[in-house]
C-alpha cells in the first residue's frame, strides 16, 4: 500500500469532495480520482460512494479512516523526530482564527514570524466560523471558547473585552444613549442570528433582551465597518474599535469579557513548526495584553 495514496484518501474523506481535495492538495482532479481507485483496488474494497455532489464513506471506508489516521499520526511523529536535528523551522502551518482577531491583530504581525523563519509558510484563514482540527481544516485554531472535545492541546491566549460603540457621524445626528433603555431608540447592529457559530458570540443578550438589529452582519470586521459608516450602534471588540478616532465608546460601565484560546491536534504536538507558531502567538499577545482589556 502506498502511503501517499492513503494521504489522498484522508483529504477526500475530510473534505467530502474529490474536487475540493484536489484543490487543497494542488493535484489534478482526474489524477486524484485515479489514485483513489488504485487504493481501492489494492485494498480490494470500495471506500467511497462517489456522487456528482460529493463522496460518502462506505462502511469499509469509515473503518479504514480510523487506520489511516493512525498511520498519519505515526508519519507526523516520525517527521517530528527526524526534524529535531534540523535548525531551520520549515513547512506550512495554517492558522484558523475569528475574523476580528485574524484580520485586525494577526495579519499585521505574522510577517515578523516568516521573516525570522524564511522556510516557514503561514496560511492565515480569518473567517467567522469554527475549524475542525481533526479534519485538518487548520493546524492551529484560535477559538473563542475553551475546547471541550477531541484529542487537542490547548491553552488560553488572552481575555478580551467588548463594548458599545457608535461613530461620531451617527452621534451628530442622534443623541448619545444615557442608559440601556435608551438603546431602544437607536438603530442597532448585530450578528445574523442563524449564522452565529458559537453561543459566546451572543453578546447582545448580556445587555438587553430583543436586541432586534436593524442591520445584521455576520463578521466582526463587517460590524466595525457598519458602525464606522454611521449605520448604528454595535457591540465591538475594544482592541479594534478603541484605535479608531471616528468611533466613540458608549455607556462605559457596560463591558463584556470573552477569551481566546489556541488549540491544535495532539498528533502535531511534536512538530517543531507548530510549536514555534503557537509560542509566537503567545508571545505577541502577551506583549500587547493590555490592548485586549
Amino acid at each position: 500500500m502506498n502511503w501517499d495514496d492513503v494521504r489522498l484518501f484522508l483529504a477526500v474523506a475530510r473534505t467530502g469532495q474529490i474536487l475540493a481535495a484536489s484543490r487543497r492538495l494542488g493535484l489534478n482532479h482526474a489524477t486524484l480520482s485515479r489514485r483513489l481507485t488504485l487504493l481501492e483496488t489494492a485494498l480490494e474494497t470500495r471506500l467511497f460512494v462517489r456522487r456528482t455532489n460529493g463522496c460518502e464513506l462506505t462502511e469499509e471506508g469509515a473503518r479504514f479512516l480510523i487506520s489511516a489516521e493512525r498511520m498519519e499520526a505515526e508519519m507526523l511523529s516520525a517527521q517530528a523526530v527526524l526534524g529535531q536535528g534540523l535548525s531551520a523551522i520549515s513547512g506550512t502551518v495554517r492558522i484558523g482564527a475569528p475574523d476580528g482577531f485574524g484580520v485586525s491583530f494577526l495579519a499585521p504581525r505574522l510577517g515578523a514570524l516568516t521573516a525570522a523563519h524564511p522556510e516557514l509558510r503561514i496560511e492565515l484563514v480569518p473567517v467567522p466560523r469554527s475549524f475542525s482540527l481533526s479534519h485538518r481544516e487548520a493546524d492551529i485554531a484560535i477559538t473563542i471558547e475553551r475546547p471541550e472535545q477531541g484529542r487537542l492541546v490547548f491553552s488560553k491566549l488572552t481575555d478580551y473585552s467588548l463594548g458599545l460603540y457608535a461613530s461620531k457621524t451617527y452621534l451628530e445626528q442622534n443623541p448619545a444613549p444615557q442608559s440601556v433603555e435608551d438603546l431602544r431608540q437607536h438603530r442597532r447592529i448585530g450578528y445574523v442570528e442563524d449564522l452565529i457559530f458559537s453561543p459566546s458570540l451572543n453578546f447582545t443578550a448580556e445587555i438587553m433582551r430583543d436586541w432586534d438589529a436593524t442591520f445584521a452582519v455576520s463578521s466582526a470586521i463587517g460590524q466595525t465597518e457598519a458602525v464606522r459608516s454611521g449605520a448604528g450602534i454595535c457591540i465591538l471588540h475594544d482592541y479594534i474599535a478603541r484605535n479608531d478616532p471616528s468611533l466613540v465608546r458608549l455607556l462605559p460601565e457596560i463591558s463584556i469579557r470573552r477569551s481566546y484560546w489556541t488549540a491544535y491536534h495532539e498528533n502535531a504536538r511534536q512538530l517543531a513548526r507548530v510549536r514555534t507558531v503557537v509560542q509566537f502567538l503567545q508571545d505577541i499577545v502577551a506583549k500587547e495584553r493590555r490592548s485586549f482589556l
